[in-house]
């Protein structure tokens, strides 16, 4: 006998609200993606003196007013997925946490609303709705490049440092406090500005010595920047070519609705992190 129960009030919720290949869904996750961006414009515009002094309540009344939804769909979204424990550890589930937090906490510390920029990260959400999937594949690819390479961007970083400290503590020789080199922390800070060719002029070398040492540093440093840009390249490459994460795979990947993570081939039938039904 075939099965024509209707879908429970929670079911029929979970797919509006945690799918959007449903007309309802994508119309809510629009409607959300504009929420949140109207939200954080709020947030912003309470930052600005001259807005902030005319439309103040207006303002603090907005925001209040997009706590409360996010409140409640954050309430929503837990009482109609059935894997709760699952969606409250994963990724958007912390998001959704942190996108509501900030104003309650800010009842006791007044300056901690203005976290609620963090709401900005739910819109990594628009790759689900407009069906962007491929996007979140290549992330995963980037992701584990940076990943493979951590270990020789960790040794280069390191000696960067120990660059940064000898040359700093060169240049408190030369230099001298009367030129504005104070110590050695403050010297080792001039050698970062000026190895990364940032170059903020606040602390510059005036002996002939120093200004030696400053060119060899600026010109060292270039050599210094494409170091772990070539490093993820190279992972970048090799993934590409020996991994299968071929432009075929990203057809038609699927967002789990309980985790947010993207499946790892076309045709999955189950979230590779929590298993559930795709």
């Amino acid at each position: 006998m075939t099965d024509t129960a209707k879908p429970t009030l929670a079911k029929r919720t979970y797919i509006v609200i945690f799918g959007a290949d449903t007309p309802a869904g994508k119309a809510f996750d629009i409607a959300l993606l504009i929420a949140i961006l109207a939200s954080v414009g709020v947030v912003m515009l309470q930052t600005v003196e001259p807005v902030a002094s005319t439309h103040g309540e207006a303002l603090q009344a907005a925001e209040w007013v997009f706590t409360g939804l996010f409140t409640a769909e954050y309430i929503v979204r837990i009482w109609c997925v059935e894997r709760k424990r699952q969606y409250l550890t994963s990724f958007f589930g912390t998001v959704d946490l942190l996108s509501v937090l900030p104003s309650y906490i800010g009842l006791i510390v007044p300056h901690a609303r203005l976290m609620l920029v963090l709401r900005s990260i739910r819109l990594i959400r628009v790759f689900q709705v407009f069906q962007l999937t491929p996007a979140l594949k290549e992330a995963a690819v980037l992701k584990g490049a940076l990943k493979s390479s951590g270990a020789r961007i960790t040794v280069f970083l390191s000696a960067v440092l120990i660059l940064a400290v000898l040359m700093g503590s060169l240049m408190y020789i030369v230099e001298g406090p009367e030129n504005g080199f104070t110590s050695i922390p403050i010297s080792m800070y001039w050698a970062v500005v000026t190895m990364t060719t940032v170059g903020f002029g606040d602390l510059v070398p005036h002996t002939p010595w120093g200004q030696t040492i400053a060119s060899v540093l600026m010109i060292l440093g270039y050599s210094l920047i494409v170091v772990p840009t070539g490093l993820v390249s190279a992972e970048l490459v090799k993934a590409d070519s020996g991994n299968g994460t071929q432009a075929s795979d990203l057809i038609g990947l699927k967002v789990c609705r309980d985790c947010g993570s993207s499946a790892s081939r076309a045709g999955a039938l189950y979230c590779d992190e929590c298993g559930v039904v795709l």
